[in-house]
């Protein structure tokens, strides 16, 4: 009985050797060697989807969003409606990640997907709307994780001490020093956070919702209130419109699940774990964050209050009326720390996105964004780059009218990176994509045509102001500055210069190492065939060799 266990592990290890053969033998089919270790499994492959959106900081950050534009039914169905196309994108993006699992991602998709005449030029708005998105929600998150513990330290000393915008800015450059570190660690380690962390998120967002919803008592919002009171507070006369503008903070926190797509030369079968965590990421956000933002909307009883909240993230102001000091301390620190980590695994996916492109000679300086360290296997130069520009843009917490329209450039810059591939798929690609393990079938079209119209849609949307009657730069949106300004350096830089040079993804593989990886994955299937014969009945044998071929 004492050997078994050992056997047994001796035969999963063996599987997951196999399995790795296998990932990388796809990775050079797709034009790239092998770098990374694959140290994400499938079940730390949910989880960093599930950290990476962090449902409890995350909606506690977006909260001002629904809470200003529509009041309760912002909080609600602000929520709901915009998930359930969200859904759709994810569906597409899944389905090309299962096809094309690289560290490359959404602009390795167009290049591919695309007429043979336009995959440079379409890979490159890609790759840069891309990385500036991931890097904009980079320093968004840091931003936050500042304005949480400016708000803790607020409460905690009853009011006696509240930061400015420098201590703030030193809590940011402590957080982003701190992430640099943890995002150039060994990807194990990665995998093992995220995890973890997945855990508190869950266990936090749940607790914290169904105590919202019984701790008020009778002083809670009458149920039909809580879903469908509609109160406008921002400067648009137009109620329908208002409602729509609640969706920003809906579209904030559900962005960065391609993330699961950068690491996928970091997971174990990374053709079905990758698309697996990106819709169980999605999917489980959406139900938890329902959850918890109607909680607030039966904890919010006050809108007006809330709306006058001297906090700068209104949510602690609703968690303060509801637990008390000590309880919304609580609750606050978990938000924190999940918030925190939220950082760490959205520098990875950034500084994953940099190096692929560096990787293909996309930007300037590659030769150092490129290289992958030899201890701990990651991209050490390229989280640093990331973090850095992410410095940079976070001397923007010296105007709140600037950070809040971070929000509203990183969706349209992330959203615009899923839109290209997602049309590219349903169009000129449709007949050459050759589908992975996750496949739509019929269905990706309709879904397809679902997510781009909806990428469209809330790309315009959130460039506008939440007040129209603008008086000062105050009112502005800056989320339009923003993109136009990203989009014509983009522009400048492929008209004067990239068009010239870059081509799209470059292989750094050798022919006869696609041949050697290849050969490798024919041993593991001729393995695999010779064992099923030997372990018994010519049926079982059958099954095996047939599950063998189809991997």
């Amino acid at each position: 009985m004492a050997e078994n266990p050992g056997g047994q592990n001796h035969d999963s290890l063996r599987q997951l050797a196999q399995t790795h053969k296998r990932d990388n033998a796809l990775l050079a089919k797709l034009g790239y060697k092998s770098e990374f270790k694959r140290a994400f499994s499938p079940i730390h492959t949910i989880g960093f989807a599930f950290s990476i959106m962090g449902v409890c900081a995350s909606v506690s950050a977006t909260f001002f969003f629904p809470l200003m534009t529509a009041g309760h039914l912002g909080m609600t169905f602000g929520w709901i409606i915009p998930s359930l196309f969200v859904v759709c994108v994810t569906l597409s993006l899944a389905e090309l990640t299962s096809a094309m699992p690289t560290s490359a991602g959404l602009y390795y998709f167009s290049a591919k997907l695309a007429p043979p005449e336009y995959a440079p030029l379409l890979s490159w708005i890609t790759g840069w709307a891309n990385v500036t998105g991931q890097i904009l929600l980079v320093c968004s998150i840091e931003v936050v994780n500042a304005q949480m513990i400016t708000i803790a330290i607020s409460i905690s000393t009853d009011g006696r001490i509240n930061l400015g915008p420098g201590p703030t800015f030193g809590i940011i450059l402590a957080s982003l020093f701190s992430h640099s570190i943890i995002c150039a660690s060994n990807s194990r380690i990665l995998a093992k956070i995220s995890l973890f962390t997945g855990f508190i998120n869950v266990g936090t967002t749940i607790s914290t919702a169904i105590a919202l919803i019984v701790v008020p008592g009778s002083n809670r919002t009458p149920a039909r209130d809580a879903f469908l009171l509609m109160e406008n507070n921002t400067g648009w006369g137009n109620n329908p419109w208002a409602f729509i503008l609640s969706f920003t903070g809906a579209m904030w926190v559900l962005t960065g699940y391609d993330a699961a797509a950068h690491i996928s030369e970091e997971i174990s079968d990374a053709s079905r774990a990758a698309p697996l965590a990106m819709i169980t990421g999605v999917v489980g956000t959406e139900i938890l964050g329902a959850f918890l933002l109607i909680g607030a909307s039966f904890a919010s009883s006050n809108i007006t209050r809330i709306v006058n909240s001297p906090f700068s993230l209104p949510m602690g102001q609703v968690y303060l009326d509801t637990f008390g000091k000590k309880g919304m301390l609580a609750v606050w620190s978990l938000c924190i720390i999940v918030q925190w980590v939220n950082g760490i695994t959205q520098g990875v996916d950034a500084s994953r996105v940099t190096f692929a492109i560096a990787r293909d000679n996309g930007l300037p300086g590659s030769r150092w964004w490129k290289q992958v360290h030899p201890y701990t296997k990651t991209p050490v130069y390229a989280v640093w780059l990331v973090m850095c520009i992410s410095a940079i843009i976070a001397v923007l917490v010296w105007s709140n009218t600037a950070l809040s329209s971070l929000a509203g450039a990183t969706v349209v810059g992330l959203y615009s990176s899923y839109a290209i591939p997602i049309l590219l798929r349903i169009t000129y690609g449709h007949k050459t994509f050759k589908p992975g393990p996750f496949n739509l079938g019929r269905w990706s079209r309709p879904i397809g045509i679902i997510a781009v119209l909806w990428a469209l849609f809330v790309s315009v949307v959130l460039l506008f102001p939440l007040n129209p009657h603008i008086k000062s730069s105050n009112d502005m949106n800056y989320a339009v500055v923003i993109v136009l300004g990203v989009f014509m350096l983009s522009s400048l830089s492929w008209i004067l210069s990239a068009r010239k040079w870059f081509r799209g993804p470059v292989p750094n593989i050798t022919e006869d190492e696609v041949a050697k990886a290849t050969a490798l994955e024919n041993d593991r299937d001729d393995e695999t065939m010779a064992g099923a014969y030997e372990k018994g009945s010519t049926e079982d044998s059958s099954e095996r060799i047939s599950e063998s071929k189809e991997q």
